[in-house]
């Protein structure tokens, strides 16, 4: 027996085109008639079981992120919707503030409304999409992989940003490059420190790692906070890699307020500086494809909607220093 792949393959169509034209969703004329002959030619027969449950799903995609506020999630949301309404569905978009209890809450009203799939970006390594995958609603989780769910995932190489970082400003005379990081219990933030880590001890083998490094919030105010402790260390450094936009921004008012802003103190920021601000003098980024990260997201979501059964999938996308 035919399959949606099959019919998609000899269309030359995605599978989701092929299930929105057997369901009598909206899609060009030309790519209509190229699936509906392409079936006709293999005998495809819908499963009509399937077909009755993915009308009753709506055709709207959830969109759980940590923080809307971030220009990082921002340009996220942006490449899901783009993807998504190019393929016929809705983003509706919810803010955990990396929060389990208001994460759950939104889970279940996807799960309530019948929504089509869920792109999440998880709130922490605790994080359970139990619920959600027993109902097989497809999932794909952003930016950090959801530990004990098998599901799709599309990350960038945070070892490897935080690698590049330390190595950058060591490579520019710098002696002494601490780390900024977010919260401990947040993949991204152990994964980029760990880039750090590993730069920092092979360059200054005298020092304890730990003494350079803080935990902080992905915030402002918590990057503000953790420049100003390492500033008042006995040997404070000279240099900086802070592991994501928001921290760097309270990184850079700190060291103002200090008199001491780069190129004084050098600095490497994970993404790019909030609301379009350059970066100054003497700070490098690390770019961090949020955008296309959204777009893939919602590529492999759309290919599990429509039916994709293949074994779970893991997309890293590299970064780049700019």
């Amino acid at each position: 027996m035919a399959t949606i792949y099959e019919v998609a393959a000899l269309a030359g169509v995605s599978p989701a085109t092929v299930s929105r034209v057997l369901n009598g969703a909206p899609v060009g004329q030309p790519y209509a008639d190229k699936v509906r002959k392409a079936a006709a030619t293999l005998n495809y027969k819908p499963n009509r079981t399937a077909r009755t449950l993915r009308r009753r799903s709506a055709e709207v995609i959830a969109l759980i992120i940590p923080d809307i506020e971030n220009p990082f999630f921002t340009a996220l949301a942006r490449g899901v919707e783009d993807r998504a309404q190019a393929e016929g569905y809705s983003v509706v978009l919810c803010n955990t503030d990396d929060r389990h209890d208001k994460e759950a809450k939104y889970l279940e009203i996807a799960l309530s409304e019948h929504m089509a799939g869920v792109i999440l970006a998880p709130a922490s390594d605790r994080t359970s999409l139990d619920t959600v995958t027993a109902r097989k609603t497809p999932v794909v989780v952003v930016d950090r992989t959801a530990h004990h769910n098998d599901v799709d995932a599309v990350v960038v190489d945070n070892a490897a940003g935080g690698r590049t970082a330390a190595t950058a400003l060591y490579e520019q005379g710098f002696s002494l490059v601490a780390c900024i990081t977010g919260p401990s219990d947040v993949e991204t933030a152990e994964q980029r420190a760990a880039g750090w880590r590993e730069v920092f001890t092979a360059r200054t083998p005298e020092a304890i790692p730990d003494d350079y490094l803080r935990f902080a919030d992905y915030r402002v105010d918590g990057g503000f906070a953790a420049m100003a402790d390492l500033m008042r260390l006995p040997e404070p450094p000279d240099a900086v890699f802070v592991a994501n936009n928001l921290m760097s921004l309270g990184a850079l008012h700190c060291l103002a307020e200090l008199d001491q802003a780069p190129p004084a103190i050098g600095m490497v920021a994970f993404g790019d500086l909030p609301l379009g601000i350059p970066a100054p003098a003497g700070v490098s980024v690390i770019h961090h494809p949020a955008r296309e990260i959204g777009v893939v997201a919602a590529r492999l979501l759309i290919e599990r909607i429509a039916g994709d059964t293949q074994p779970s999938r893991t997309v890293v996308l590299p970064t780049s220093l700019d």
